[in-house]
């Protein structure tokens, strides 16, 4: 789960970004464009030079890390000030037309770990499990809206999510968690879930065996379901 992470050190914090688990949502480069400088003339930037941390205030940076919701942008403060928190509530979004986008304390079997990340959805990502935005060429299309199911509340809502990219198959996720649409609705509160990264379920966001049907290959990070 490694990859080469890009280090802008500031004053009072460092801010880090991850190329491959960008999916452009532009919230960095929209919440301050002098902090995350665009790419005016299209050509490679050298490292770091187009993140400037001191360019806001502290908070400033921190809140716009927080929007980053795939994980891309993290932080570490050297001010004494506090770290970036695991959320109350575990939460995984599902984006219309795009990825499963979580929040939560989320530790990927085989190793790594995260509190934000934009999972692939919809079978074409080349960085699985997360998204890098092949959904778009590849013309994905999921609602977003899933139906609700009928699902009791969980006595604990946050703590630690174990995230498995089975082999071939589907993400299976243990732990406290509450799947919800776009715009907020929850779908379902669960303990553990299976959720589609073919593409072609017919349960979207939920596995219902498609995969073994189409032939999806992926790597994975646990033997096959079964």
């Amino acid at each position: 789960m490694s990859s080469n992470v890009e280090r802008a050190p500031g004053e009072k914090l460092t801010v880090q970004f991850e190329a491959r688990k960008c999916i452009r949502s532009r919230h960095c480069v929209l919440g301050d464009p002098r902090v995350f400088v665009p790419n005016a003339d299209g050509e490679p930037n050298v490292e770091g030079e187009w993140i400037h941390p001191d360019a806001a205030s502290v908070d400033a940076v921190v809140e716009i890390a927080h929007k980053c919701p795939s994980g891309a942008i993290t932080y570490e403060r050297i001010d004494g000030g506090p770290q970036e928190a695991p959320p109350p509530v575990n939460v995984v979004r599902v984006r219309e037309n795009g990825p499963l986008a979580f929040h939560a304390e989320m530790h990927f079997y085989g190793g790594g770990s995260a509190l934000r990340a934009a999972l692939c959805r919809c079978g074409a990502s080349k960085s699985k499990p997360f998204c890098d935005t092949s959904h778009a060429d590849a013309g994905f299309a999921a609602s977003g809206e899933a139906p609700t199911r009928d699902s009791p509340a969980l006595a604990v809502c946050n703590g630690p999510l174990e995230v498995i990219p089975v082999e071939n198959g589907p993400l299976h996720v243990k732990g406290n968690l509450e799947v919800v649409t776009g715009t907020g609705r929850t779908v379902e509160r669960v303990t553990e879930c299976w959720l589609c990264r073919c593409g072609g379920s017919g349960g979207k966001p939920f596995c219902d065996g498609t995969h073994r049907r189409i032939g999806f290959t992926a790597a994975g990070l646990a033997p096959r379901r079964k």
